[in-house]
């Protein structure tokens, strides 16, 4: 092949690679001219039998086809693997959207709750999930035999400091720090070493409820503490629930009762999630004690008050009809959809 017939067969490789229309025609010509058996290789191994006047314009003109058709070659598999890449996608279709996510149900129950006692004049005080035994116990009147106190009930790091059982701290932390009159809630994750059913876990959720004032300018009473519990339950749970107060006992309250709510799955009927009981316990509560008030330097002679506490999840439950409380945390997105 003289130069003239190689200018023609560069001109002709050129035109074939700007004809080609897909990735295969383009990998066809590359493996016929560039490949290992291809041409232009063919061409650069018979160098040796070019006269050796005419070998350097030849071989010069074989590198410079090599790297025109090389250029080429990339520059249309670019071209047909872009167009290849839109091929099955419809310019006249609408973008597709991600769904917007949803509030997790103890989020929900949270704020809700919030927002009800905000009504009546409660504020959201917060405090720390690693507390002390004089806030989570000692400052709450809590007996040293007390079961909670044990190591197997409680997750303890030193003999002073562990996870808070309750959000109760956070009410001790306020009445240190605040003087009378004192209304407000506290929400916040607690732990408890306590799985032995589908209405216990480890780590839950509790919202805590104070309110203080100072006589003579207002007596608290548990009158009061009854019907703010059951303007709550009727604004959460609607017209529908039905609440009981019963007497009970807690450490830092005195008198205190615990308060159910009827269950969600059976009605009132009995099953496996009231303990056949037609009730689940939600909340305790009473009048705080007067020890209490002591703890945190407050004149029990002069003023009074109530608290009450209740678990999120349990809300969460009879709200949502839940019947299982493990079912708020394996976040299965098919579940939390239907409580959106």
């Amino acid at each position: 092949m003289d130069l003239s017939e190689l200018q023609n067969a560069k001109k002709v490789s050129l035109g074939e690679i700007a004809a080609a229309v897909d990735a295969a025609a383009v990998e066809a010509l590359r493996v016929r001219y560039v490949g290992r058996n291809g041409s232009i290789p063919a061409l650069i191994k018979a160098m040796k039998d070019v006269p050796k006047e005419e070998r350097p314009a030849f071989g010069k003109a074989v590198q410079e086809w090599k790297a025109e058709f090389e250029a080429a070659l990339q520059a249309k598999a670019a071209a047909v693997s872009s167009v290849e890449g839109k091929a099955d996608f419809d310019l006249t279709q609408p973008g597709r959207w991600r769904s917007i996510g949803l509030k997790h149900p103890l989020t929900r129950v949270i704020e809700e709750t919030a927002a009800i006692f905000g009504k009546l004049g409660f504020t959201v005080a917060d405090g720390p999930e690693l507390e002390t035994k004089f806030n989570n116990f000692t400052a709450l009147n809590t007996p040293a035999h007390h079961p909670s106190m044990d190591r197997s009930d409680t997750f303890w790091f030193s003999d002073d400091c562990l996870l808070r059982t309750q959000t109760s701290p956070v009410q001790i932390r306020t009445m240190l720090s605040s003087k009378p009159p004192i209304r407000v809630i506290c929400p916040g994750r607690t732990y408890r070493r306590d799985t032995t059913d589908a209405t216990h876990s480890a780590n839950f959720h509790q919202i805590e409820g104070l309110y203080v004032d100072e006589y003579p300018q207002k007596s608290v009473s548990l009158a009061d503490l009854k019907s703010v519990l059951a303007y709550f339950a009727r604004e959460m749970m609607g017209e529908g629930v039905k609440v009981r107060f019963r007497p009970h006992f807690f450490p830092f309250t005195e008198p205190s009762v615990e308060v159910d709510f009827s269950c969600h799955v059976c009605k009132g009927k009995g099953c496996r999630v009231c303990k056949q009981s037609g009730w689940i316990e939600v909340a305790g509560a009473g009048m705080v004690d007067p020890r209490v008030f002591r703890h945190v330097g407050y004149d029990p002679e002069k003023v009074s008050g109530y608290a009450f506490g209740f678990g999120v999840e349990r809300i969460a439950m009879i709200k949502y009809g839940i019947p299982d409380i493990r079912w708020l945390y394996e976040n299965d997105t098919r579940f939390l959809a239907q409580l959106g």
